[in-house]
């Protein structure tokens, strides 16, 4: 097993192109053994007023950088990236817990992200349509926003970063960006790969610290004109009430309670293989994950049995050794949450088959372990069945009919992610006609997005933007239309046509 350590004791801020000290720190737990990895800064508002000067400045600038060019420090950051592969992995599996498989996944993804968003430097296309005049020229074109602030979450700490970050470099804005505090490192060693590979001075800023703080100033800073935002419900509802009262725009990706339809047709041993990973995976801490089976109550115990022969195989400990599958959970708070939601499935009525119970004994004394856990008999209104709980925690909901499984995974305030697992080709069609998610997937499991496709849900889980894919830069440009009359007279639109 492969241990990392950083050169730094403690992180700094990165604005305007300097490491940027700052006083008051807290320590970040590796959370699979519980050591400390390194102090990161809690930044007073004051650093995000100077990041955002910074910012401002460098924008004014960097927007008149023809858009090619943007791209190409683009380019350098993804071989950048693709050099550092394996060391940002094992950095991001230290201070995330997700096991070394999964934190390679992670950075690959930025990779592609790099090499794709520098692609539409060559594209940012509008369009030319006909003008209804005579003489005249019409036109719409993209334009950068200007300063923009990211707020990225601890579960994908580089991933979801170069989503939000990339689009907004490539289209000539500048950016502020706020980390999660228990994963700083992945922010460090991005903000150190733009420095080297040339992007200008204020470009891009880190400033490290709390949301209740930073992230705060962030909203309501004036000269920061689009907020995007992944996280918790509770704080993307107040962001976009903030953000509404000054039209400023904002990007919200949020929770999800993603479910598995198994019908009575499918492969059940693909359909383990995917409701496991993606219930387990990043153990089960991803806003994709699985954390409800539907499945048609003919192959329920068949399901359930295969289910838990497979659970039993699994692996938990330190990411960082190959032979594991599941790593920690990210913290202490984590898994109180996890615990009450295992009294309230209890209270429900829900059946307890395996897992429920917090690891702490032996290798996982000293980190933060929850085991893998299964539920059946669920009613589709129970909490457990609602309500995201953001851990290794999976219910069986058992259905009569494929109508009825449709009706079940909808029936949730969430909408980020669907599955099906069946070999009939008319309930393919019809399940992604019908299931009212972002993402859908036919057998495979709920996780595995591509980052040339627009990423993001519907309800509750955001409000119409994604991320990723082309649709990524709607976030962070505003369309322009221009025209151009070149008649020599005064054309007045609609009322000089000629009927």
């Amino acid at each position: 097993m492969t241990t990392l350590s950083l050169e730094v004791e403690k992180l700094n801020n990165f604005i305007n192109g300097e490491w940027v000290n700052v006083s008051k720190t807290q320590a970040v737990i590796n959370p699979a053994t519980g050591e400390e990895i390194v102090q990161v800064p809690l930044s007073a508002e004051e650093a995000v007023n100077e990041a955002v000067a910074a910012a401002k400045a460098a924008q004014k600038e960097w927007a008149l950088v023809p858009a090619p060019q943007r791209a190409e420090v683009l380019y350098r950051v993804g071989y950048i990236m693709k050099e550092r592969k394996e060391r940002l992995s094992q950095l991001l599996t230290m201070e995330n817990g997700k096991v070394i498989e999964e934190a390679r996944g992670e950075v690959q993804e930025g990779i592609d992200m790099a090499f794709y968003m520098a692609g539409e430097g060559r594209r940012l296309f509008g369009q030319t349509t006909p003008a209804e005049l005579k003489d005249k020229f019409a036109m719409s074109q993209r334009a950068p926003v200007g300063v923009v602030g990211i707020i990225t979450p601890w579960n994908f700490p580089i991933a979801i970063a170069t989503w939000k970050s990339f689009p907004a470099i490539v289209a000539g804005n500048a950016v502020v960006w706020k980390p999660a505090t228990e994963t700083p490192i992945m922010a460090y060693e991005l903000a150190k790969i733009f420095e080297e590979a040339g992007l200008p001075k204020g470009v891009v800023n880190v400033v490290f610290g709390a949301g209740s703080v930073v992230g705060d100033a962030m909203v309501h800073h004036e000269a920061i004109r689009v907020i995007s935002f992944t996280g918790s419900n509770d704080t993307g509802r107040n962001i976009a009430s903030e953000c509404g009262k000054q039209l400023k725009k904002v990007s919200l990706e949020m929770g999800g309670k993603n479910a598995v339809i198994v019908m009575d047709d499918a492969d059940l041993d693909l359909a383990v293989e995917g409701i496991l990973w993606s219930a387990f995976g990043t153990s089960g801490q991803r806003c994709t994950a699985c954390s409800r089976v539907i499945v048609h109550e003919k192959v329920k115990r068949t399901l359930e049995e295969r289910l838990l022969a497979a659970m039993d195989k699994l692996t938990i400990g330190n990411g960082l050794d190959e032979s594991i599958k599941v790593g920690p959970i990210i913290n202490q708070s984590g898994i109180v949450k996890i615990k009450q939601y295992i009294e309230i499935g209890r209270e429900e009525g829900a059946k307890l088959l395996a897992g429920g119970y917090e690891l702490t004994e032996d290798a996982h004394e000293n980190g933060y372990y929850f085991a893998p856990t299964l539920f059946t008999n669920a009613t589709a209104d129970m909490r457990i069945a609602q309500e995201e709980i953001f851990g290794p925690v999976v219910s069986i909901i058992p259905v009569s009919s494929f109508e009825e499984a449709i009706e079940v995974n909808n029936g949730v305030t969430y909408g980020l992610s669907s599955s099906i697992f069946t070999n009939d080709v008319n309930r393919v069609f019809k399940a992604q006609r019908d299931l009212d998610t972002g993402i859908v997937y036919v057998n495979a499991g709920t996780t595995g997005a591509e980052i040339h496709l627009p990423f993001g849900g519907t309800k509750g889980t955001g409000n119409g933007h994604r991320d990723s894919g082309i649709q990524a830069l709607d976030v962070f440009t505003e369309w322009k239309a221009i025209y151009v009359d070149y008649s020599g007279k005064l054309q007045r639109a609609q009322i000089d046509v000629e009927s």
